[in-house]
């Protein structure tokens, strides 16, 4: 079956003590035998994930990397605590199963999760019809104004995140992470940064946020044309449901989508506007107003989740291999992508 998980070896900057995590697992996970395989998934930059098995069981162990880590990143129990309290919603989320926040164990903090079958896939999902795009995307749409429904009080994740003033913490936040990784000069970069807490719109809401809700943070079903599961939880907290919904359609703004702009609808891709109006219809809200600066605000996350990532590369410990070139570049295109909307909206 095509778009399925690639596993390899563990990667040696990513090695851990196996003995010992079977060792404490033994009496912790139902249907655990005596011999522990640890494989790892190929893929994503930030929490390293792997496939434990044992017998006939199969589990997913995801756990912060190796290394000096900037402040509030990689935060493993974060991504447990929100899944585990969506686990009765209609956000399709796998099933928690354990935290350990003993780093004695395998020298950081990890957590276990039952392994939900499912295809793996980018933004353009190649491999696909144009017509099991179009459902996977309304499916995609439909979880995430879902999850933007939940009642967060409800479902344990009042302190998820402070309520209020959403965008101007995190604009501060990512100021700060990208300074403290920062390797070139980027002019755009700095303008932003200067900008952007000066023009934040009016309004404030408040819901549950995934903070990465991307196509290559879904498990699509191994058959069907809809969401298995929603994975990658690490950036969620409590914040504006506009910056989430625009996260997705940055991706249109940079080197992913920036030749076929006209060509998705064909695709089976919504557009930017089918994608605004789909989840005002789902949500029953009205226009979106000051929509670039939603899409400026995301590139400029972007860049500074990538200029991270680009970090980390460069001294050898990202999650995966990366072609160093192009995420530098791409840090440096969507800086610019982000300023350039900014100039439109004046």
């Amino acid at each position: 079956m095509e778009n399925q998980p690639v596993l390899i070896d563990v990667r040696e900057a990513h090695r851990f003590d196996e003995d010992s995590l079977s060792r404490y697992l033994s009496t912790r996970l139902p249907g655990f035998e005596d011999a522990l395989v640890v494989r790892q998934f190929v893929g994503g930059t930030s929490n390293p994930t792997f496939m434990l098995s044992s017998g006939e069981q199969s589990w997913v162990l995801r756990k912060r990397p190796p290394g000096h880590l900037l402040p509030s990143a990689h935060q493993v129990e974060r991504e447990h605590r929100v899944m585990h309290a969506l686990r009765d919603s209609d956000v399709p989320v796998p099933r928690m199963l354990h935290f350990c926040a003993d780093e004695a164990v395998i020298g950081q903090a990890f957590y276990v999760m039952e392994h939900v079958p499912g295809r793996i896939t980018q933004s353009l999902m190649p491999g696909f019809t144009p017509q099991e795009r179009s459902a996977i995307y309304d499916d995609f749409i439909r979880v995430l104004a879902a999850l933007h429904k939940v009642d967060h009080i409800a479902a344990g994740l009042e302190h998820h995140g402070r309520p209020g003033n959403y965008f101007a913490r995190q604009i501060d936040r990512w100021s700060k992470q990208y300074r403290a990784s920062q390797t070139d000069d980027i002019p755009e970069m700095e303008r932003l940064m200067e900008w952007m807490p000066a023009h934040i719109p009016d309004g404030e809401e408040v819901s549950v946020i995934h903070g990465d809700y991307r196509i290559g943070n879904m498990l699509i079903h191994p058959t069907q044309p809809r969401i298995a599961a929603v994975l990658d939880w690490e950036l969620s907290t409590l914040g504006h449901p506009l910056g989430d919904l625009a996260y997705h359609c940055a991706f249109a703004h940079h080197s992913e989508f920036v030749d076929l702009i006209d060509k998705l609808p064909e695709m089976g891709i919504p557009s930017e506007v089918r994608w605004q109006d789909r989840y005002c219809e789902l949500t029953g809200r009205g226009p979106i107003e000051n929509w670039n600066f939603y899409v400026a605000y995301n590139l400029f996350r972007l860049t500074g989740i990538s200029q991270g990532v680009y970090k980390r590369g460069l001294d050898g410990i990202a999650s995966s291999e990366i072609a160093l070139d192009g995420q530098r570049l791409g840090v440096l295109a969507r800086a610019r992508r982000a300023w350039a909307l900014v100039e439109a909206m004046s």
